[in-house]
C-alpha cells in the first residue's frame, strides 16, 4: 500500500489550515490509542493545531492499563517450578507492586519474550514437560490471536499451554470516561487497529447516548489530521455521530472472522484497569468450556492484592485529566530508564511519548525537537 499521500507535508499543511479555519470555539479531543499519541507527538501535530484545540490522551495503551495485581500474578507464575511465562517485550519492565518481570527473570524465573500467542504455543509444543503460560494482554487487536492459539492448543491436544488473561475492550472504557463527572472530552479519535477488528458499529451507541462525535483514524499525519478536522467540523455544527477516516483498513462491521474466533473462546467480564479501577464488561475471559487453558483456573491466585506506586499519577493521565509533564516525577525521578509507572515504560505510553519527543533538558535548549519538514507553525 502506498502511504506517501498520507505522509505528504503539503496535504498535512492543507489539513492544518482547514482545522484552523473550522475551529471557532475551544474543544477538548481525546485519542484512544497509544500509537496515535506517539504519532501526534513525534510529528509535532499537537503544536500545529489552534491553541484552543486541546488534545488529551486516553487509556489506549494495553500495557499501561494492565493492573499491578496481574503483573504480580505473572511474576508469581514465572517463579513456579516447571512454569515458563511468555510475554511481550513491553511487559518486561512494567512495575507490579514489588518488581518487574525483567527483575524476576534476573533472579532466575523462566520468562521468555515472544511476538505473539502463537509463538508461546510453539514453546509449549517444543517443551511438553513445561507449563507455558502466555500473558495475554491487549485490546481487540491482539485478542483474536490469543483465541486462535487456545483453539489450536485444544485441536492439537496441547495441555501444557494456558493464558493469563488481561485482554480489555475499548468501548466500555470510553463509556466509563464519558460517564465520569470529571470528563471534559468532547470528541474522540477511535483507534484504527482496534476498529479493524471490531468495526465502528459499537461506537454508534456511545455517540448517540452521550452526544459525542467519534472518528476512526489511522496513524499517519493525514489520517490523524483528517480525524481531527472532522471532529472539529461536527462539534462546530452541533453534530454527534461516528465517521470513518481510515477507509483503507476499517469497515463498519469490522473483521467478522476475527470476531467469531474471539466469541467462540472468550466471554465478556469485568476487568481492573490500572489507575482507573474495575470497569464492568470491559474485559475478556475464557469461557468455562476452555477452563483447561485458563492459567488462573489452573494455578489459582498466587499473588496478594497490590497497588501501583503511589507517586505515579497514571490513572489521571490515562483518563485524560492530566498530561505527563504535570506529574512532579516526570522527567526527573521517572524516566524510561527508571520508570515509576507503566505509561513511562511502554512503547505506546503517553509519558514515554512526551519524554521521547518533547522533553528538553535545559542544557540542550528549545531546538531539540524541530517540526516535521514541510510544516510550519
Amino acid at each position: 500500500m502506498n502511504l506517501a499521500p498520507f505522509r505528504d507535508p503539503g496535504i498535512a499543511a492543507w489539513l492544518i489550515a482547514e482545522i484552523h479555519a473550522a475551529q471557532k470555539h475551544p474543544w477538548v479531543l481525546m485519542e484512544t490509542c497509544g500509537g496515535q499519541t506517539h504519532a501526534i507527538l513525534r510529528l509535532g501535530l499537537d503544536q500545529l493545531l489552534p491553541r484552543e484545540l486541546e488534545l488529551v490522551h486516553g487509556p489506549g495503551c494495553p500495557v499501561c492499563v494492565t493492573p499491578a495485581g496481574l503483573i504480580d500474578q505473572a511474576i508469581a507464575l514465572a517463579g513456579c517450578p516447571g512454569v515458563l511465562l511468555a510475554t511481550f517485550a513491553d511487559m518486561m519492565r512494567v512495575p507490579g507492586s514489588a518488581g518487574t518481570l525483567f527483575e524476576a527473570r534476573a533472579a532466575g524465573a523462566e520468562v521468555h519474550m515472544v511476538y505473539s500467542a502463537l509463538d508461546a504455543l510453539a514453546l509449549a509444543r517444543r517443551m511438553p514437560k513445561r507449563e507455558v503460560v502466555f500473558f495475554a494482554i491487549g485490546f481487540e487487536t491482539t485478542a483474536p490471536g490469543s483465541a486462535l492459539a487456545v483453539a489450536r492448543a485444544r485441536r492439537e491436544g496441547i495441555r501444557n499451554f494456558s493464558l493469563l488473561m488481561a485482554h480489555v475492550l475499548v468501548p466500555p472504557a470510553m463509556r466509563a470516561l464519558l460517564q465520569s463527572p470529571d470528563n471534559r472530552v468532547q470528541g474522540y479519535l477511535a483507534a484504527g487497529h482496534a476498529c479493524a477488528i471490531l468495526g465502528w458499529e459499537p461506537y454508534e451507541a456511545l455517540a448517540a447516548e452521550f452526544g459525542v462525535p467519534i472518528v476512526v483514524t489511522g496513524f499517519e499525519a493525514a489520517d490523524l489530521l483528517r480525524g481531527i478536522l472532522r471532529l472539529v467540523q461536527m462539534l462546530e455544527a452541533g453534530e454527534a455521530r461516528v465517521e470513518n477516516a481510515y477507509e483503507r483498513v476499517v469497515r463498519r462491521e469490522g473483521n467478522t472472522r476475527a470476531q467469531a474466533q474471539m466469541d467462540g473462546v472468550f466471554e465478556v467480564c469485568a476487568r481492573e484497569w490500572r489507575g482507573i479501577g474495575l470497569l464492568p464488561d470491559s474485559g475478556l475471559q475464557l469461557r468455562p468450556e476452555w477452563a483447561a487453558w485458563d492459567a488462573q483456573r489452573k494455578f489459582g491466585d498466587l499473588a496478594s492484592p497490590s497497588a501501583a506506586a503511589s507517586e505515579c499519577i497514571s490513572g489521571e493521565i490515562l483518563q485524560g485529566l492530566k498530561k505527563p509533564p504535570a506529574c512532579p516525577a516526570w522527567g526527573g525521578r521517572c524516566t524510561p530508564a527508571h520508570p515509576l509507572g507503566a505509561p513511562m515504560v511502554s512503547g505506546e505510553g503517553a509519558c514515554a511519548a512526551y519524554y521521547t519527543y518533547q522533553y528538553i533538558p535545559e542544557e540542550e535548549g528549545p531546538a531539540r525537537h524541530a517540526l516535521p519538514e514541510g510544516l510550519t507553525r
